[in-house]
């Protein structure tokens, strides 16, 4: 463990900073220099640890579960917003994030503020709410799980060596053409059903990431998670597709089916990839996710207009480029 500052001031709450230096494009050098000038030191003694391995931001939460830490705040991508959230579940610590990564799912869903002055802002009011998590197998999720080419891209884009927002975009309209959609046994609480299916995403937020909405009536309050099934369509429909993930009416396409459980079981013909908050892994032919009600506790933002991040007309113009149709 990696100690790179720790001061005692008279406060009301303990609050530890794990940082992951490598996540994202945004630069950590001095970053704790910047907390601590925003951070409101009468209501806050902060300390600041940086992770040095995959899963070290997890050992690093559950140690400050353990001394009792009243905060705990995730800097850095949606890969550590998951392992620091995951420690902290069914605890009494608090869980916060300053946002550093490329997506930024569960930060853009409880409007925290991208901004690292922001995000803090949102820290020092302390507004806190009792959310819930999900599981898929055993793995924690706290934004979105899925299978099918979602979970083909995330893999396909772990492989590569470019990142960002177009990166993604260009590797999922580039293998989208060459997806072959698989057959899905889907059980319910209530019924069964078997469908082809381009792909299932399970969200417990509304959205991937860099506000791609994938179900946007989705709460983390309300003890379900959203299920949204995209059947296979004409390639040639991508850009549109894509452009109402972002414009947030995914539910109008006659393509996309949208239902609402506590838990499912997804059977599938062979093992093969899925995604946890963006981040692949290999799992068997069976699946069971389930979402586990106000099972931890986050300080949130106040909700604010969102705007797309690039007009559609340009987003599609990108779209059909990269399709090689204009």
């Amino acid at each position: 463990m990696k100690l790179i500052y720790r001061t005692y001031l008279k406060a009301v709450q303990r609050i530890t900073f794990i940082i992951n230096p490598i996540a994202g494009t945004r630069a950590k050098k001095n970053i704790s220099d910047f907390i601590l000038q925003e951070l409101d030191k009468e209501k806050y003694v902060p300390e600041f640890l940086e992770t040095e391995y995959a899963g070290h931001a997890h050992e690093l939460a559950r140690e400050a579960v353990n001394e009792r830490v009243d905060v705990v705040v995730a800097v850095g991508g949606d890969g550590t917003v998951n392992e620091v959230a995951s420690a902290l579940v069914n605890t009494d610590t608090v869980f916060a994030v300053i946002p550093c990564g490329s997506g930024n799912g569960l930060a853009r869903h409880q409007h925290i503020p991208l901004t690292i002055k922001g995000a803090i802002r949102v820290i020092n009011e302390g507004k806190v709410r009792h959310l819930d998590y999900g599981t898929m197998g055993d793995k924690p999720f706290f934004c979105t799980c899925g299978v099918g080419f979602d979970a083909f891209v995330s893999q396909k884009f772990a492989e590569g060596s470019k990142r960002g927002f177009l990166s993604y975009i260009e590797k999922t309209l580039r293998e989208g053409v060459r997806y072959k959609s698989e057959t899905y046994t889907i059980e319910y609480e209530d019924r069964v059903d078997r469908q082809q299916a381009f792909l299932i995403a399970c969200a417990n937020a509304s959205q991937y990431g860099n506000n791609a909405y994938i179900a946007p009536e989705a709460s983390m309050e309300d003890g379900l998670m959203d299920i949204t099934i995209i059947k296979p369509f004409n390639t040639i429909l991508a850009p549109q597709v894509i452009m109402q993930l972002f414009s947030k009416s995914l539910a109008v396409n006659p393509h996309v089916q949208m239902t609402q459980a506590s838990s499912i079981r997804i059977t599938r013909p062979s093992a093969g990839a899925v995604h946890i908050d963006g981040d692949p892994m290999m799992m068997g032919e069976v699946i069971d996710v389930k979402i586990h009600r106000h099972a931890f506790h986050m300080i949130v933002g106040t909700p604010a207009t969102n705007k797309l991040m690039i007009p559609l007309q340009s987003f599609a113009d990108i779209c059909l480029e990269i399709l090689g149709r204009k």
